[in-house]
């Protein structure tokens, strides 16, 4: 009974409570962005043949990839930063749409081999897209750029992020005629590394290259807090 009769007291003394009690925090959000030039791409490119025969359009698109592979390695490219993405090979049809009744023939076969490239020196870009396409390189996936070290462009952008949300939670607690309190939690909701639309000519050794433009990467990173309302 005794136990029962504190229970009770507990819950009551809880009830009275102000209701307020929780509520007295501010919660924000905040953004934080950090801009630098890119130091890497990523090149996903390969080489397509059609053929008849399966084996001989398998041997052409073989024969360019180890072509390119070779080339890759002479212009000083590490076995790490070279990839086989995927390597397929398909039949071609014909009379799949013809409204006879004669069935589907295959008439040939496609080889295809795609290969991921990481290029650490962009100098070198230019030049490295001109050398595989004449080595035989007929198919890109698609040319990305990014850093090497994203740690500290994350941790300035988280930086970015806290001060962006404190001084927003500085504003609402001077709007509303308050104080702001001490820091109640802290939450990273991440972010993402994308290049922006802002584009500048990168530097070619050779004026033969392939031309691109690297612009720039932006590291972004979103963050959540709770302030106490201070008395």
């Amino acid at each position: 009974m005794k136990t029962l009769a504190f229970l009770a007291a507990m819950a009551a003394a809880t009830a009275t409570l102000p209701a307020h009690a929780e509520e007295r925090r501010i919660s924000v959000s905040g953004t934080g962005t950090a801009l630098v030039a890119p130091d890497m791409a990523t090149i996903t490119l390969g080489v397509t043949n059609q053929d008849a025969q399966a084996s001989v359009a398998m041997q052409a698109t073989s024969d360019a990839v180890t072509q390119i592979l070779k080339r890759l390695d002479e212009m000083g490219l590490e076995a790490r930063d070279v990839q086989t993405r995927d390597l397929s090979l398909s039949p071609v049809w014909s009379g799949r749409s013809n409204s006879s009744n004669e069935p589907p023939k295959i008439t040939g076969f496609t080889a295809s081999n795609r290969v991921s490239v990481r290029v650490r020196d962009l100098d070198n870009l230019g030049q490295i897209m001109d050398a595989v396409i004449k080595d035989g390189a007929n198919d890109f996936g698609g040319l990305s750029f990014g850093v090497q070290e994203p740690k500290p462009l994350e941790a300035e952008a988280r930086a970015k992020a806290v001060a962006d949300a404190t001084e927003k939670a500085q504003q609402l607690a001077q709007a509303s005629g308050v104080t702001l309190g001490p820091v109640l939690s802290i939450n990273d909701h991440g972010g993402g590394v994308r290049p922006m639309a802002q584009m500048r000519e990168m530097a070619m050794s050779d004026a033969g290259g392939v031309p691109v433009a690297g612009g720039e990467i932006s590291v972004s990173v979103n963050i959540a807090m709770e302030f106490e309302i201070a008395e």
